[in-house]
């Protein structure tokens, strides 16, 4: 039956026309847009067999995310809203680099070691930014659904956040939310809107926030929260679709340049936020009376979510356990706050939302970010209940009822399928509007660590390995030796390297208590790189 059942995927339109290899990703397929076509129609043939084999519905988003204009990229969305599963990262892989010729033979091996059913119906839920490269490749991605006869639908300018929602809303009937944008938009600002009562200024919280949408999709999600909100949250809307896609600006950008985005007006201690190209991240940031420029990242979110759960959770006697999950890129100064201030649980595991969100399963209430913005918070389903009930009790005291309704009305407010920027604004906006904070206040919980990141370019990636979620260096043999000494002349100093994902590039990162330091540290660690790993270009050197 398989071979019959492909026999009309070959499409000449649609033929390999580079051999550049391409890799599934931590976040699916994603380089330039031109190479790009053959591997869109093939994740569109595989997002079919995908939802045959799991009989739900699958999602295709279409981005690059914080990746300029010139670049784009798939990435496909499980049933739950979560990532593709790592064993179908290989297939995936190998169906956008085998031969044309050899096509069919790859879909029927797929078919028939994953045990797929080609009778039962499939649905794929479609997405893209508004990269211009996304329309062609839309049309590439809907021809590989519809040769495997599948069923799509196709939700078209949408946020990455957006797509997961629908996906999981769709399988679950409803029972998360509307399978609609209006749905997702509805529930969000109603939520909001109820948390935050009459009150929209409280202390040293005003409800005026600037706005930073990297000139992307998010843009448009921006503006109908701008609408809905207004009164209660007045957002003061920049880089909304008129410049170049994350040029000079959104999340990535200010995270890292720790500078303003382009046309955000320096107004002192005004609250201002940055999303990326796709809105699943976030950060914030400031200018103080000096000029100076305070970033707020991921790292700073986790543990305002944090102490506000915990907060709860102590005063309604819920006993319930959370934790929070970080990357090796976390700041030292929010890992010792957690740990020793919040005494709350923290993980550290590999880069990746795949690995952050996988780890925060397995606390009743798992909170991650990575400093770079991408994060949620996820309930599981027996917590859920659980608050539900302790907000009903009547035997409570009235204190305990109260904590537990803002518990219960807050998981409405949050996206648990993955990392959505503006979902996170608005549980951020939230916290600060309830403990009367403006951004400073917000700021003065505990002191980052001086921290500073470099790329060195090498000759092949894969000779550098980790262990120990990236934090220590299995190979060059000798590497993590030379490292560890030039860490141990700086007070509280850390740094780790780790290869990139996509090119042939090794990121460092160094960390220590003096800001004067912190170039001297990164700049040594990336020197060492640069020997010992086979750099090529320039290199690194410390004038």
């Amino acid at each position: 039956m398989e071979q019959s059942y492909f026999r009309d995927v070959v499409n000449a339109e649609y033929n390999r026309k580079h051999d550049e290899r391409i890799e599934y990703g931590t976040a699916g397929f994603r380089t330039k847009s031109d190479i790009l076509e053959h591997v869109l129609y093939r994740m569109g043939l595989l997002a079919v067999l995908r939802s045959k084999a799991k009989r739900a519905a699958i999602g295709l988003m279409i981005t690059a995310s914080h990746n300029l204009e010139p670049d784009n990229g798939i990435k496909l969305v499980d049933p739950a809203g979560e990532m593709l599963e790592a064993s179908w990262e290989t297939i995936a892989t190998n169906l956008a680099n085998v031969q044309d010729n050899e096509l069919i033979s790859r879909l029927t091996h797929i078919s028939t070691n994953e045990n797929i059913d080609l009778l039962v119906p499939a649905t794929v839920i479609i997405g893209r930014d508004t990269r211009r490269s996304s329309p062609i490749l839309l049309n590439a991605a809907l021809a590989g659904i519809r040769a495997l006869y599948g069923n799509v639908t196709d939700l078209g300018l949408i946020t990455t956040p957006q797509l997961h929602y629908v996906v999981v809303c769709t399988n679950t009937n409803g029972a998360y939310g509307n399978p609609t944008l209006q749905g997702y938009y509805s529930k969000l600002a109603a939520v909001f809107k109820s948390i935050r009562g009459a009150e929209t200024n409280n202390g040293m919280y005003m409800n005026v926030l600037q706005l930073d949408a990297a000139n992307g999709v998010g843009a448009i999600a921006a503006k109908e929260f701008q609408r809905s909100l207004e009164g209660v949250l007045n957002i003061r809307l920049f880089n909304d679709g008129s410049g170049n896609l994350n040029h000079m600006c959104g999340a990535d950008y200010v995270k890292v340049q720790q500078a303003l985005p382009l046309n955000i007006p320096s107004e002192t201690n005004v609250r201002c936020v940055s999303i990326d190209g796709d809105a699943d991240r976030v950060v914030y940031f400031y200018i103080d009376r000096a000029n100076k420029f305070h970033l707020l990242d991921g790292d700073r979110i986790a543990t305002l979510v944090a102490a506000y759960f915990k907060e709860l959770l102590e005063t309604s006697g819920l006993a319930l356990q959370l934790g929070l999950v970080q990357t090796a890129y976390a700041n030292g100064g929010s890992t010792n706050y957690i740990s020793n201030v919040l005494r709350v649980p923290v993980a550290c595991v590999p880069t990746g939302v795949k690995h952050l969100h996988k780890k925060a399963l397995e606390f009743d209430i798992g909170i991650y970010f990575e400093a770079n913005g991408h994060g949620t918070v996820i309930f599981k389903d027996i917590a859920k209940e659980t608050i539900k009930n302790h907000a009903k009790n009547e035997t409570l005291l009235a204190a305990q009822r109260v904590a537990s309704a803002k518990l219960r009305d807050v998981i409405d407010l949050i996206n648990e399928t993955v990392g959505d920027a503006l979902s996170d604004m608005l549980l951020v906006e939230t916290i600060l509007h309830a403990k009367g904070w403006n951004v400073i206040e917000w700021e003065r919980s505990y002191n980052d660590l001086p921290n500073k990141q470099l790329k060195v370019r090498v000759k092949d990636r894969n000779l550098i390995t980790t262990t120990n979620a990236e934090r220590h260096c299995l190979t060059p043999v000798g590497l993590q030796e030379e490292i560890d000494k030039i860490v141990s002349k700086y007070s509280r100093g850390r740094s780790f390297v780790r290869p990139s994902g996509t090119e042939d590039i090794v990121r460092v990162y160094a960390e220590c208590e003096n800001s004067s330091d912190v170039g001297k540290l990164a700049m040594g660690v990336a020197s060492l790189v640069y020997r010992l790993a086979g750099g090529v270009g320039p290199e690194p050197n410390l004038s």
